[in-house]
């Protein structure tokens, strides 16, 4: 009986490199076209080095292709290795550089995190004023990597050296002076591992606040529009003022609601979000002090997997200006969010949850990652992170998902 190939004898492990060994970083750079990263190691190849590490970077047409390599182990070869890819390099119209030195990069701190930073524009003097901030906290900047060019740009960053708690807090203020959007997460698979994101409706996932389209149907939107605001900026109970909105829709024909679910519109980059993310497994709820009668229509458009709300109640064709059953609050936003966990079989550390409004405080704060999306600043200064553009997909930047693959993802067929 033939073994298994799975049962084949292991190779033997790799002896670990020393800190003094000596290395040559071997650094090309100039204008970009197929074939040169292949040319380089075809050379490299014929001294019989062994690869430790290799960078790559292309910007505007320009190639920086860096290799770090141990020196040949032939004696004597180091000199004709120099001359060979400088030949090379000169024939390909390229510059070269090679730096003899000790051992392999300098091993990542503790305390590590992904930064995005996005503005509309970024300017140099926001990079400049964030990257002092990190220097400043103790924090190394290890690499930089663009995720979008537009909406907006988005750059995230790989920092080692300080803990994300203390970055956060950090780069929140300058943020605000610079008026650009950062977020700070910790690295780690638990940011891969993220599945369910859950919604705010209202001002979120939709423009809109549907109560004041019902009211502008029972012409109270004014009344309605001025509690809804002092509710938002948490001046009011969500639940008392709730009550007192929908009071002033007693009366009104229940069969305003088609009209309602006609005028609603998606916040932009709402239907790319919820796209991408379907298409990479995640599960997709929302949660709303808004109205069944709006928020299940929505989960038939877009194939929600959970939805949470309140209900109005209707006699005889009527809304009685009462709803029925649990009041979805501030509180009653963070139970759903743990409800919605625990069907999904997913760990509340593994959530994302976006609102705008003071009501969707403790779910924010409940949640993995908590995104305030172009929220009031009782909300932005409490949650983790704030997106303060007009572009509802730019969430999926915070989760290292770039504009290039959300646009080869929509070629694909949802799962």
């Amino acid at each position: 009986m033939n073994a298994s190939p799975l049962a084949a004898e292991p190779l033997p492990a790799a002896q670990p490199r020393t800190a003094d060994e000596r290395t040559l970083l071997v650094k090309v750079f100039g204008k970009d076209r197929p074939g040169i990263t292949a040319g380089l190691f075809a050379t490299l190849a014929g001294f019989g080095v062994d690869v430790i590490d290799i960078e790559q970077v292309v910007t505007r047409g320009r190639i920086t292709l860096c290799a770090l390599v141990t020196p040949p182990h032939a004696p004597g070869a180091e000199g004709g290795l120099r001359a060979t890819v400088h030949r090379w390099a000169e024939e390909q119209k390229l510059q070269a550089e090679i730096l003899s030195g000790i051992g392999d990069n300098r091993p990542r701190r503790e305390g590590r995190s992904h930064v995005t930073v996005l503005g509309n524009p970024l300017t140099a003097s926001a990079v400049s004023a964030l990257t002092s901030r990190i220097t400043a906290a103790g924090g190394n900047i290890d690499r930089v990597f663009r995720l979008a060019k537009y909406p907006v740009t988005a750059v995230e960053l790989a920092v080692s050296g300080v803990a994300t708690e203390e970055l956060r807090a950090e780069l929140a203020q300058e943020a605000a002076a610079q008026r650009v959007d950062v977020a700070v997460v910790a690295a780690g698979l638990e940011r891969r591992a993220k599945r369910l994101i859950v919604m705010d409706v209202d001002s979120t996932l939709i423009q809109d606040e549907v109560i004041e389209l019902f009211a502008a149907h029972a012409g109270c939107e004014e009344q309605v529009a001025e509690v809804t605001a002092a509710a938002m900026r948490g001046e009011l109970d969500f639940a008392e003022s709730l009550r007192a909105r929908v009071a002033l829709l007693a009366g009104l024909d229940a069969s305003v609601t088609e009209k309602v679910r006609a005028e609603v519109r998606f916040t932009p980059g709402a239907r790319t979000l919820i796209r991408t993310l379907q298409r990479l497994g995640f599960q997709v709820a929302v949660v709303s002090g808004g109205f069944t009668q709006v928020t299940d229509h929505l989960v038939e458009q877009l194939g929600l997997d959970f939805a949470a709300a309140n209900t109005l109640e209707v006699v005889d064709g009527k809304f009685t200006g009462r709803v029925v059953g649990e009041i979805v609050d501030r509180a009653g936003k963070a139970r759903w969010l743990a409800r919605f966990a625990e069907q999904a079989k997913v760990p509340l550390q593994q959530t994302v949850a976006i609102g705008d409004g003071a009501n969707d405080l403790d779910m924010l704060n409940a949640a993995g990652l908590g995104v305030a999306f172009n929220a009031k600043p009782v909300v932005r200064e409490a949650a983790d992170t704030a997106v303060n553009v007009p572009f509802l997909d730019t969430v999926l930047y915070l989760l290292g998902i770039t504009r290039e693959e959300v646009e080869a993802a929509d070629g694909l067929p949802i799962e």
